[in-house]
């Protein structure tokens, strides 16, 4: 069982930049692909960012890509989401969450893990 916990939400304007947190316990946390969720109030979840168990394959959703950078510590058993040139768009509660398997790391289902969430807001 691997619990994640999420920090570095918070409130920032456009332009602004945070770096979110995903902290995992238990000692398989290298052998799980990490993904990065958002979900803004009346949308679905939808994916922003994955990374491999080792860190060597990454991907990003359009709309982040360029702007946020998705890393991992296996050490630290810890993932960590950069976020940069904010926009208002990107306002949503952020979810991180890992997998075992992960068979196709934009979709939710793909994930076995979740954390509670970390609140995102972007003023204009």
């Amino acid at each position: 069982q691997v619990q994640l916990v999420e920090s570095g939400g918070g409130l920032v304007q456009a332009g602004g930049s945070l770096r979110l947190s995903c902290a995992a316990s238990g000692r398989t946390f290298s052998r799980h692909g990490m993904g990065w969720f958002r979900q803004a109030p009346g949308k679905e979840r939808e994916f922003v960012a994955a990374i491999s168990t080792s860190g060597g394959s990454i991907g990003y959703a359009d709309s982040v890509k360029g702007r946020f950078t998705i890393s991992r510590d296996n050490a630290k058993n810890t993932v960590y989401l950069q976020m940069s040139n904010l926009k208002p768009e990107d306002t949503a509660v952020y979810y991180c969450a890992g997998g075992s398997t992960v068979l196709d790391r934009i979709y939710a289902r793909s994930y076995d893990y979740w954390g509670q969430g970390t609140q995102v807001t972007v003023s204009s």
